[in-house]
């Protein structure tokens, strides 16, 4: 058991290096193809990893009507699930045109300070005061990390910001919805819908051609096969046999990955106060999943 743990665990901090350092894929692929465009070509190769990934992971055993249900169940979550993301993924890759990959990282990670505020505004859910504690700590590092001395958010942070509440969406919209259909047919249902979407987007406002996606071919296989299908899979696989708090703190480091892979890829540089702001960030988002001060642990 304390192997499995021990498995569980590596797998997310794999996870978590994954998509940090997809951050730096999409900035790459930003210097020879459009925004949209990446992002449809992306969400493609996405949708196929995921899709075969559900075909082999089916479970055996079901009925023809189980199955049929299994994948009704799936369709409309996914579409709602996939509107999200749109904009989430449309919203982030325009800001990255003009902000560094290590900043997009930790604004994006802001989700996680955002999901328990909006659980509370709209469905009431209490959190304990030392989850409002990092959300007011978080604000102050995402001001530090973002706004300039004429207090200004630059275009790109803004848009990431932007991003960072639309996946708050996203995850309140899957957390409701995985509990009713496949997670990994859910996955492909959702990212096929960002596909189909953004898809048409990039025809109506860019140039989408094969040899620009030829061009950025290396970002966009990252991104779609490896941060999209494998690490959404290695996530699912992970989670089996890892605690949800413990999983979702070592997700969170996807942003310190993203800000180093940054720095050691793209030699990024930050101000003083960029980083200082970054610390902040993510000891909020560290704060944020810890257990509630004094309350025990269920057995």
């Amino acid at each position: 058991m304390k192997n499995e743990k021990m498995l569980g665990n590596m797998l997310l901090l794999l996870t978590a290096m994954i998509w940090g350092t997809a951050f730096v894929a999409q900035r790459v692929g930003m210097e020879s193809i459009e925004p949209v465009t990446f992002t449809s070509a992306r969400m493609w190769l996405a949708a196929l990893a995921t899709g075969l990934a559900a075909f082999l992971l089916r479970r055996g055993g079901r009925d023809a009507a189980e199955e049929k249900r299994s994948v009704r169940s799936a369709i409309p979550g996914g579409i709602c699930c996939g509107l999200f993301l749109t904009g989430a993924s449309l919203f982030q890759q325009y800001g990255m045109v003009t902000t560094t990959a290590g900043k997009a990282g930790f604004i994006t990670a802001l989700y996680i300070l955002l999901v328990p505020l909006v659980n509370y505004l709209l469905f009431k859910k209490r959190s304990s005061p030392h989850v409002w504690f990092a959300i007011a700590i978080g604000v102050a590092g995402m001001y530090l990390l973002c706004v300039t001395e004429d207090f200004r958010l630059t275009r790109g942070d803004a848009l990431v910001a932007v991003c960072a509440v639309l996946f708050t969406g996203h995850i309140l919209c899957c957390d409701h919805f995985s509990r009713q259909a496949d997670p990994v047919r859910l996955s492909a249902v959702q990212f096929l819908t960002v596909a189909l979407i953004s898809g048409v987007i990039a025809l109506i406002v860019e140039e989408p051609s094969w040899d620009k996606i030829r061009s950025a071919a290396v970002p966009i296989l990252y991104c779609g096969v490896i941060s999209g299908g494998v690490g959404y899979t290695l996530q699912m696989v992970a989670q089996r046999i890892t605690e949800p708090t413990v999983a979702s703190l070592l997700m969170s480091f996807e942003a310190v990955f993203a800000a180093l892979s940054g720095a050691l890829l793209l030699h990024e540089r930050m101000s003083a106060r960029e980083l200082i702001g970054c610390i902040i960030m993510f000891a909020a988002i560290i704060l944020v999943q810890l257990p509630e001060p004094g309350k025990k642990k269920a057995s």
